[in-house]
């Protein structure tokens, strides 16, 4: 392609034009754009180019948090640029929305524009926006402007979730099924579980509101992935994310949940509302999926001993039983079961004809896959069941038994903790970079591996959302067997997140993130992701890319164009020839006054 064509250059000679709010879009399918948000938005697109800003390009995403009935764009305040699983929708009362089906959830799932037919946008922040609370003062409270969304705390205070109180949000730490608070609710749960010795680490709490459970676990040591998708709430997660707890977007519909098998040694529903026995079983089927062996169930609210949910209550019991759970106690509205070590359980004769998955199936593969009706086979289960696993914090370090399966797995993996201890201290001595102070919480990793850089950091008071890349090796399961978190993710398409929720994003090889790993061929444009990183920053955030001297010198010129302030470092002595540092910050902009 000739330089006058390029799209960098083509970016580069692009003009800030303000949008307003009440802007239609044309009639073209629907792209992820959900519901607007009322502020106008900043969007990047040359002087020339036609009026319809779909003719640009914008990773999977959705805008905005309020209901609509037209096709419209928004997105200062809080603006739901949002791509991910149970994530991005066509617009609610738009024609295609209407035509996806409610069957199993279907249409709270993602659903992808076609290439070339999102707006390529950059979110500025509402109107007296100010940086984070730091942890684990966020855990309590949040600043109201960073988030003014005032439904949900007028639905949900009477529960305990979260109220209203001067300029902050406050967060009690209640839930529907836990007024009282989230500190009493795991102390009795705390009566069956083994949360306090170290034995369990990762959690999975699904439809969890703006995260209490997970966020009061985390003096535990139990690090809590929480989800639920972007329904009548509207914007929980990302009052989870801001609160500094981990979380994302996410609905269990009719896709496997971005996790490997056996990732999870604690699954919690608190009136999640799933309904387990449906489909002849396939949501339990999917729990016990990402349930780590001898790891804990906990479902809290319908159908348990609930009225007029017998029959449900019932089935629930049955599915367990058919899958050789131990069932430790039903306290009211509570039950626990705990997942046998061994799934030699299969074949039986059940109710739901659940059996065991073909050979064939590789239960670890979750990236837009189907649910399937049957129990996935584990590869090395006895090694990888709670009580066999290394307790907390020996198994970050100790060499997961699933590296048996990779090639030279395990010199690989010593060799890769070894070097991220190398590159995280000389990131913090050399770079000056303030991980572990209170600016910096929420840490994405891009390109995450083996999950090395986040084990180098477990003593900072963050946490990382290890990503693994779905078209490369699938790691992920290692990254769980260290204790650690994260999700399968194509970079191609939006992260299932809201913006300004990461203060840290740190990539490897960006380059290698929108290539195809077989041929080498581009499969998306780096303008698109760096757009995507710059959403999913907070202001004043940091962004970390290593790359070789060629790709930083155009990632760079990319990162300034969208208003980050940059600088270039060599890498460590010890590391690849060639190979350069960008340390980014995203600067902290605002609309002019006149477009208010």
């Amino acid at each position: 392609m000739d330089a006058a064509g390029s799209p960098l250059l083509r970016l580069l000679r692009f003009r800030i034009r303000i949008l307003s709010p009440r802007l239609h879009l044309s009639r073209r399918p629907a792209r992820c754009l959900r519901t607007p948000c009322p502020c106008p938005f900043l969007l990047l697109r040359p002087a020339s180019a036609p009026a319809d800003p779909c003719s640009l390009r914008l990773p999977c995403g959705f805008i905005g948090h309020r209901p609509a009935v037209s096709w419209r764009v928004g997105g200062a305040g809080g603006a739901s640029l949002l791509g991910g699983g149970g994530g991005p929708h066509a617009v609610r009362g738009s024609r295609r929305n209407s035509q996806l089906s409610r069957e199993m959830n279907f249409y709270r799932e993602r659903h992808c524009p076609a290439p070339g037919e999102a707006p390529l946008c950059l979110i500025p922040p509402p109107d007296g926006y100010r940086f984070p609370v730091p942890w684990p003062e966020s855990l309590h409270k949040i600043w109201h402007d960073n988030m003014p969304y005032d439904k949900l705390a007028e639905r949900k205070g009477h529960q305990g979730w979260m109220k209203e109180e001067g300029s902050y949000f406050i967060f009690p730490g209640g839930g529907t099924m836990f007024p009282d608070g989230a500190i009493k609710y795991i102390e009795k749960l705390g009566q069956f579980i083994p949360i306090h010795n170290g034995l369990l680490r990762t959690a999975l709490d699904m439809g969890c509101g703006v995260a209490s459970f997970g966020g009061f676990l985390l003096k535990e040591n139990i690090t809590t992935l929480s989800f639920a998708p972007r329904d009548s709430h509207k914007s929980q997660i990302q009052f989870a994310l801001e609160r500094g707890i981990p979380a994302f977007v996410a609905m269990l519909g009719t896709r496997r949940l971005p996790f490997p098998a056996s990732s999870f040694d604690l699954v919690h529903c608190s009136r999640c509302l799933i309904p387990f026995t449906a489909y002849n079983g396939t949501y339990f089927a999917e729990v016990d999926r990402v349930l780590r062996p001898g790891g804990y169930l906990v479902i809290s609210g319908p159908p348990v001993q609930w009225s007029n949910q017998e029959k449900e209550w019932s089935d629930l019991q049955s599915a367990a039983h058919a899958l050789c759970y131990e069932l430790l106690t039903v306290d009211g509205n509570t039950a626990i079961w705990k997942k046998p070590t061994q799934s030699s359980c299969l074949p039986n004769q059940n109710e739901f004809g659940l059996d065991l998955c073909n050979e064939n199936d590789d239960p670890s593969e979750a990236w837009y896959v189907k649910l399937k009706n049957c129990v996935s086979r584990v590869s090395v289960e006895g090694e990888i069941s709670v009580g066999s696993i290394p307790k907390w914090l020996e198994r970050v370090y100790k060499p997961p038994s699933r590296l048996s399966l990779l090639k030279n797995g395990i010199d690989v993996f010593e060799a890769d903790t070894s070097r991220w201890a190398r590159r995280v201290d000389y990131y913090k001595k050399t770079l000056g970079l303030k991980l572990g102070s209170p600016e910096i919480r929420n840490v994405m990793d891009m390109n995450a591996l083996f999950g090395g850089f986040a084990a180098a950091l477990v003593f900072d008071p963050l946490w990382v959302m290890n990503v693994v890349p779905a078209r490369k090796p699938l790691t992920l399961d290692i990254i769980y067997d260290r204790g650690l978190i994260g999700v399968y993710h194509d970079w191609c398409e939006a992260f299932s997140t809201y913006p300004r929720t990461y203060d840290l994003v740190h990539v490897v090889g960006i380059t290698s993130l929108i290539s195809d790993p077989a041929s080498g061929k581009r499969r998306c444009h780096i303008v698109d992701l760096m757009v995507e990183i710059d959403r999913i920053l907070r202001p004043e955030g940091k962004a970390v890319i290593r790359d070789s001297a060629e790709a930083i010198e155009r990632v760079s010129r990319i990162a300034r164009a969208i208003r980050w302030d940059t600088r270039i470092h060599d890498s460590e002595p010890e590391s690849r020839k060639g190979e350069k540092i960008l340390v980014a910050t995203k600067t902290f902009w605002k609309l002019p006054s006149s477009s208010k």
